[in-house]
């Protein structure tokens, strides 16, 4: 601890004598300052023991010490010590009185004192304290390395805890908590997602202090990474600000989850370049070589149904929106023991998840986010640039390059009906009407209808109607001729008509299907 008054008053070589303030002598002393001005304040900055012997005081004047000891009071000096031998026999009653009324401790100094003795005794506290506070932080940065060596993570924070009496948290990239110490430190931990949150968008390194009446204790936040983007966060939890001895532990135990987080990145690439084999190995049709190369990295994800997912930018380059798409696709399956593969593609992203797993689920809540986004203001993202994604149906490792044209479908629809995430099995269970709403299919039906509205337009017959009526019935003459109100030799000239001016029989079943479609279209507009 650092020197106080009381210690100074119990120090055996400086006899000195309190005569003021005596409940206010636990107080820390930051140093020892001579000054014999009548107003030393402004050369003050908070924490002093003012030594003084009156010279230029009129110690005797109440009024005048009142004013003298209330600026001392106010600029946070933290005790007066007035030598009796020197100007004054004994120290004034106006000076005892003026420091009783501010709460000030006074201490008498007697004559074989010097005030060099007293700055000796404070600093020779000082720099055992500072000693003490290396000595513990040097023992605290070798704890902590022993426990990241044999322990990992958890033994860290286990480590940092203990030293700064209070309690450590470790979050993900995505900002959920991955280890807390102690235990139940982890509700607690799990409460400051949103401010680990802000700390993630600032530049790394960066920290941010949580404090105030809504929290139950002083909470530091430190971001981890050497990368623009914080991979990982630190939250240290105490009554009160770290000390000098605290505060070594806390930048080891940051230093030494960077190097952790640093580590598992390299190991991430390299299993990124594993994860490329195996899925090149799978959509080449060779599940069994992917296997023997995937071994327990991702065995267990190719021994059970899977997802194919392919997502890109609607821009068509890779970019912070599918890096944001694998950290929660990749941070869910880790917080859940799932396996995954994540794959950069060119200018595309593709992973394999287990189906119904937390990786899927992740990656449809990041899509609906992403939605949801997209039609606000502010957030300034112009469509084009946003993230497209598409998700096959359950599928294993024989059929992988089917699973990967699926998601490759799904992919295409969400770009131009203008959504963020489609799953194949949303379009194998709707209706294919919605497809025609496309412009090409729409010049299409328009060009090959073209000449039957022209004919129809000059008033000689109704074959549009008649044709849609006649398909609508399956080629059922009487059916079709009743649904029009006209006679099924008319009827039978119309389509007779409709084959002469489109030059196509009605016969054939990709004509009708053709016409049917197309009519389908414009009627849709």
């Amino acid at each position: 601890m650092p020197p106080t008054l009381a210690s100074l008053v119990h120090h055996s070589a400086l006899k000195l004598t309190v005569r003021a303030g005596e409940d206010r002598l636990d107080v820390p002393v930051r140093w020892a300052h001579v000054s014999e001005l009548a107003d030393p304040v402004p050369y003050m900055e908070g924490g002093e023991l003012l030594l003084i012997t009156a010279l230029k005081l009129d110690a005797e004047d109440p009024e005048a010490m009142r004013r003298y000891v209330r600026r001392l009071a106010g600029a946070g000096v933290v005790g007066l010590g007035f030598a009796v031998g020197v100007n004054y026999d004994e120290i004034p009653k106006a000076l005892v009185d003026a420091c009783a009324q501010e709460g000030l401790p006074l201490l008498e100094v007697p004559r074989r004192t010097p005030f060099l003795a007293i700055s000796k005794a404070v600093s020779a506290a000082i720099a055992a304290d500072q000693y003490r506070a290396v000595t513990a932080g040097f023992a605290a940065q070798r704890e902590l390395t022993r426990q990241a060596l044999n322990s990992g993570p958890e033994g860290v924070l286990g480590a940092l805890a203990a030293q700064v009496d209070g309690w450590a948290a470790l979050y993900d990239a995505s900002g959920a908590v991955v280890a807390a110490a102690p235990e139940w430190a982890g509700r607690r931990a799990a409460r400051l997602t949103a401010e680990v949150e802000r700390l993630r968008e600032r530049p790394a390194p960066a920290s941010s202090v949580v404090g105030g009446p809504e929290h139950e204790d002083r909470v530091e936040l430190h971001s981890l990474g050497t990368g623009r983007r914080p991979r990982a966060a630190l939250a240290v939890g105490t009554a009160a600000a770290p000390g000098t001895a605290e505060r070594y532990a806390v930048h080891s135990a940051i230093a030494l989850l960077t190097l952790t987080t640093e580590r598992s990145r390299s190991l991430h690439a390299a299993e990124q370049r594993v994860g490329t084999a195996v899925l090149r190995m799978l959509l080449a049709g060779e599940p069994d070589h992917a296997r023997a190369v995937a071994g327990d990295l991702y065995g267990g994800l190719l021994d059970a149904p899977f997802r194919m997912i392919v997502a890109e930018s609607q821009s068509g380059t890779a970019g912070e929106p599918l890096g944001e798409l694998a950290e929660a696709v990749e941070a869910a399956a880790a917080r859940s023991g799932e396996a995954v593969l994540v794959v950069p593609e060119g200018e595309r992203l593709v992973a394999l998840a287990a189906d119904g797993g937390a990786a899927v689920a992740a990656c449809a809540a990041y899509a609906a986010a992403r939605e949801a986004e997209r039609g606000t203001p502010e957030q300034g993202r112009a469509d084009e640039d946003d993230l497209v994604v598409g998700l096959s149906a359950p599928s294993g490792p024989i059929a992988a390059a089917a699973a990967y044209k699926q998601a490759e479908q799904a992919l295409s629809v969400a770009r131009r009906r203008g959504r963020v995430f489609v799953e194949h099995e949303q379009l194998a269970a709707g209706s294919v009407l919605p497809l025609l709403a496309d412009d090409a299919v729409k010049a299409f039906a328009d060009g090959l209808l073209r000449a039957l509205r022209e004919h129809d337009a000059t008033g000689r017959g109704d074959l549009v109607a008649s044709l849609r009526a006649w398909l609508s019935r399956h080629g059922q003459w009487d059916a079709a001729a009743a649904d029009l109100g006209v006679h099924r030799h008319t009827l039978r000239y119309r389509m007779r008509r409709v084959e002469e001016i489109l030059g196509r029989s009605l016969d054939d079943p990709d004509v009708r299907m053709e016409l049917w479609l197309a009519l389908k279209a414009t009627s849709a507009e």
